[in-house]
């Protein structure tokens, strides 16, 4: 989940790796560091520091060396602390060459017990020092390259690796392995990155790496090598079309709040990227994501999960389709008998979640047709998914899924109407409504939303309420709000709550519900008389002209009355709100959470 920028160029390397890593601090912010080869220097230049980016800035700030060659690193930690001698890049006893990594080394316990007993030195508790202390060993007789293809073969794990030296001042040695990887191409000068949004304020052709390739980047370009250091044929590079202004915010205070309100635009570019105005639906599917489904069985993690969860409501309910929704992390070790004419949909914004792509892998392997939805059609999921259904939404930089949660919720509504056109009367009516609808409530509610998350500065539980096809906005709303505030949030079936968690309540707890108008509608109302009744403040999602409602809850967070089929694209975002705000108010880092990163590549 860490960042990794390099770049050999003529630009001056701290500002374009400190730029760079500015765009990829949504994978991890725990410290930070680059390495620099500086002209005259037998040793390389290093600078690292403890805590987000800014700590980094200031140290560069302060130094006076020029390079114009150099690799940086932002850190989520998974072995050792989050402290500045854990920061990468980490070195070789020489500190004459240096790698940063993202992925997990899962042998270097014994690699490390290996080195130790060779005389080598460790100073951090990281995996990654392994790294170069082993390509190290490896070149007393070598090139760098051929040092670099030794020491992977012994690795194992999931990585991407970028190794500067001082000795080969006008190259980064790069590999990927199961760990995103790509290189961004430009007139005289060469870029890496973990992720797109580094490289498109300097360039838009880029070259993403394949699993167990190799690559010597230097300001003419690329060469490409597999892990034997044989030449791989170089392939054509791949044109971005976004804009810099887009991963900008815009005027926002933070991003996640830009986010929220792009929904609207999101769910107006999935409408015209796969309705048409006769009301065809046209997904691209190959004829063998057809009729003869029997079962369909969903993968994800976190709020793709709770996609998962609205999405397995409308195939079963719309399309009769059996379907189950699994974690990929436990779907990997338990996975369910193989049944024929199983569709297996792996959901992942980035595509790059390590869980979600393994969990893919093994069901592929099993013989199921694979489905991929995903905001990163350019990702490792298109090459493992027989096909991909992008989501449109476009970048996301706030750690906290918004905008990808709608996106992939409208994914699973045109599945379900390619499953059956039966219902095609009575749904896309009400979904060519929603992005006007959607506009409606942020208008009209931010502001109340913003002034009633002052009353929960101090709070420390939630409880979400929901049925039927909302029970799962219940979990994405409790999620929201721990992943952002750090208050303890709980979504549960709101007809579950006398199960046990009405235990819970007082007059300390807050409960939320969402209360729809449906099948469901009067039975939520009821679980909510049970909450009012144990002096639980009741905070509802509902309409705002029901008396019944008005009568209840003490706030109520309108929505328009919709389909009950198509209401969690509206009752989510009164959620996402609440959460925001009590955790800007409670003054906190909304864009970047603690302990948390937005593309979860290790296991």
């Amino acid at each position: 989940m860490c960042g990794i920028v390099g770049y050999v160029g003529y630009r001056p390397v701290s500002e374009v790796l400190l730029n760079s890593l500015r765009k990829l601090e949504y994978r991890g912010y725990d410290s930070a560091g680059i390495a620099q080869v500086v002209p005259g220097l037998p040793q390389l230049h290093r600078i690292r520091a403890k805590g987000k980016l800014d700590n980094l800035s200031a140290k560069i700030a302060a130094d006076t060396t020029s390079a114009t060659i150099g690799i940086g690193h932002t850190r989520w930690a998974t072995h050792g602390k989050p402290e500045e001698y854990n920061a990468h890049p980490h070195t070789d006893r020489g500190q004459t060459l240096a790698v940063v990594q993202n992925g997990i080394i899962e042998n270097y316990h014994q690699l490390k017990q290996q080195l130790k007993e060779a005389g080598y030195e460790f100073v951090s508790d990281t995996d990654t020092e392994v790294i170069p202390h082993l390509i190290s060993s490896f070149l007393r007789d070598n090139t760098l390259l051929r040092a670099v293809c030794q020491a992977v073969k012994r690795l194992q794990g999931a990585f991407a690796l970028a190794i500067l030296s001082s000795d080969y001042p006008d190259q980064i040695i790069l590999v990927r392995q199961q760990a995103p990887l790509v290189i961004g191409l430009a007139q005289g000068e060469t870029f890496c990155a973990s992720d797109t949004p580094a490289l498109v304020s300097y360039t838009r052709s880029v070259l993403p790496m394949e699993n167990g390739e190799i690559a010597r980047i230097t300001a003419q370009g690329v060469e490409l090598f597999n892990f034997s250091g044989e030449p791989v044929r170089l392939r054509p590079p791949q044109t971005l079309n976004w804009n810099p202004v887009l991963i900008e915010k815009q005027g926002f205070k933070h991003y996640m709040l830009k986010e929220i309100y792009e929904q609207p635009g999101v769910i107006r570019s999935g409408l015209a990227k796969f309705l048409g105005e006769d009301d065809q639906i046209d997904l691209g599917l190959p004829q063998e994501f057809g009729a003869d489904i029997r079962q369909i069985q969903i993968l994800a993690c976190g709020t793709s999960w709770h996609a998962g969860l609205v999405g397995k409501h409308l195939l079963e309910q719309l399309a009769q389709i059996p379907t189950t929704v699994h974690y990929a992390s436990e779907y990997r070790y338990a996975p369910p008998p193989i049944v024929p004419h199983t569709l297996v949909i792996g959901v992942t914004q980035s595509g790059e979640t390590a869980d979600t792509l393994a969990a893919l892998e093994l069901a592929k392997s099993r013989g199921n047709k694979c489905l991929g939805i995903t905001n990163r059609s350019d990702s490792s999921i298109s090459r493992l998914a027989d096909h991909i259904l992008d989501t449109q939404a476009g970048i996301e930089i706030g750690v906290a899924a918004t905008k990808t949660f709608t996106a992939q919720l409208l994914m699973f509504y045109w599945l379900t109407l390619h499953f059956n056109p039966g219902r095609k009367a009575e749904l896309i009516p009400g979904l060519r409504q929603l992005p006007a609808q959607m506009e409606r409530i942020l208008e009209s509610q931010e502001r109340y939303i913003e002034q009633l998350s002052h009353k929960f500065a101090h709070t420390q539980d939630f409880i979400f309420l929901g049925r039927g096809i909302n029970y799962p906005i219940a979990l994405e709303g409790a999620l929201k709000l721990k992943e952002i505030s750090y208050i303890h949030g709980e979504g549960y079936p709101a007809g579950e709550m006398k199960h046990g968690p009405i235990a819970l309540l007082d007059d300390a707890v807050p409960v939320v519900a969402i209360a729809t108008p449906g099948t469901v509608y009067e039975k939520v109302l009821s679980n909510a008389q049970e909450a009012k009744a144990r002096d639980a403040l009741l905070i509802g999602v509902a309409p705002l002209d029901d008396p019944q409602a008005r009568e209840i809850f003490a706030h109520v967070l309108p929505i328009p009355i919709v389909d009950e089929m198509l209401s969690p694209l509206l009752t989510v975002i009164p959620l996402q709100l609440l959460a925001y705000h009590i955790a800007a108010h409670r003054g906190l880092d909304v864009d970047q959470p603690r302990n948390l990163a937005k593309s979860v590549t290790v296991e």
